[in-house]
């Protein structure tokens, strides 16, 4: 069984909705409808967090972590103890003796860390004295350790003890870290991504970083896994980056740009960078789906180019996506929408795009950064499909913040 998980608000103010993409009450392929409202927050929720099969964990700006039951609806657990919003949030499993345990942390901006007990709502362990909030976390599950990043980069054991800890001096700190092969680490650090590595001698485990690429010309905001050989990263100004997870090369380069503004305002100006910037990414391996501004754009890992995209798929910034196990995505949306989405073959050869929605198609597997001028056509992309809103999920009136697929075996 599948079912969907969002996390949002109530609205501060009326959305204006557009009726460019009005799909209508008739949606046949839309299998999902609205079970259940859960309250219990009073701000906006940011993280939902499957523990197991039947529970789920929801944190955000209130410092509240609530623990839900999946069937039900009902709220098991009420967890308080940070003063201040919710900055990250993980859960993690783990063998002890012949039992299965599972946990869950915390991070929020009053610095500090908490370990929690799903089961029994206690907090098992707290830490306070941090230089600075910490902004992600990300457990290893083969090291048995889970880090904790954002001004330093920290190493901690299950018993929240600290092993090791790198410190940085940059204001942005580290935001998003993914696994490596070989105890490699990738973490986004402004515009760049920095590799360390985590060494083990015995008992004790030092980290180094081992590299800076600073192929990116903005701030990273997204930073995923795609599989085992790749990763990728996206910028605030449409640079979508694959690298390889082995030795760090380029793979594939992508700069996704967009018409100019017919106006010189300072206003249109403004508007153009924040709709290029890539809020989120997420990929089955095969596929990646990034959220640019109001828009989508469908990547092939293998193919090495764009698929289908839409450049408006929503009224507002899409702040989430989601692909699904039968090829299917979801977005969620400051309009308050989430939007379920089907890749289709196109009847016809596609039409070239104006000029401006991609910079340079082709430029896959460039080793270092766009120095040309952007294309001013779109060449011919065999395999060009459409992207296709099968479903519109109404029952937020507020921003979309996360969304989570609770899979139950």
């Amino acid at each position: 069984m599948l079912r969907w998980i969002l996390g949002g608000r109530d609205a501060q103010g009326t959305v204006e909705k557009s009726a460019a993409l009005f799909i209508g009450e008739e949606q046949p392929k839309n299998c999902f409808t609205e079970m259940q409202v859960l309250k219990g927050h009073f701000d906006i929720v940011r993280f939902l967090v499957q523990i197991d099969d039947l529970r789920f964990a929801s944190a955000g700006d209130d410092g509240l972590v609530l623990i839900w039951n999946v069937e039900t609806g009902d709220c098991l657990l009420e967890l308080r103890c940070h003063t201040q919003q919710i900055t990250a949030m993980t859960s993690y499993s783990f063998i002890r003796g012949r039992n299965a345990h599972a946990a869950l942390i915390t991070a929020s901006s009053d610095r500090t860390l908490s370990l929690w007990d799903p089961d029994s709502g206690n907090r098992v362990q707290n830490i306070s004295d941090l230089q600075s909030s910490v902004k992600c976390l990300l457990v290893l599950v083969r090291l048995d350790v889970w880090l904790s990043g954002g001004n330093e980069l920290c190493v901690w054991n299950r018993d929240f003890e600290l092993q090791c800890k790198t410190v940085h001096h940059s204001d942005a700190g580290i935001s998003a870290m993914v696994e490596l092969p070989k105890n490699f680490i990738a973490a986004a650090m402004d515009k760049e991504i920095v590799i360390f590595k985590l060494s083990l001698s015995g008992s004790d485990i030092v980290v180094m970083a081992m590299r800076h690429l600073a192929d990116h010309q903005d701030t990273i905001h997204s930073l995923i896994s795609i599989n085992d050989g790749l990763f990728a990263s996206g910028s605030h100004i449409g640079e979508l980056i694959i690298w390889d997870s082995v030795d760090w090369t380029i793979q594939a380069y992508e700069h996704i740009l967009w018409e100019e503004p017919a106006g010189d305002s300072q206003s249109e100006v403004k508007l153009k960078q924040i709709e290029r910037s890539i809020q989120h990414m997420s990929s089955d391996g095969e596929y990646i789906v990034a959220a640019v501004g109001s828009g989508l754009y469908v990547f092939n890992v293998l193919m090495k180019s764009v698929v289908a995209y839409r450049k408006m798929a929503h009224d507002s910034n899409v702040l989430h996506t989601m692909l699904q196990e039968d090829g299917r995505l979801m977005s969620c949306s400051e309009d308050g929408s989430v939007r379920l989405w089907e890749l289709q073959d196109l009847p016809l050869p596609a039409e070239p795009a104006s000029s401006g929605f991609f910079g340079m198609f082709g430029t896959f597997g460039r080793s270092g950064k766009q120095t040309g001028p952007p294309a001013k056509k779109m060449p011919e992309i065999p395999g060009l499909r459409s992207l296709e809103l099968i479903g519109d999920l109404i029952g937020h009136s507020g921003a979309v913040q996360e969304q989570c697929a609770v899979r139950r075996h």
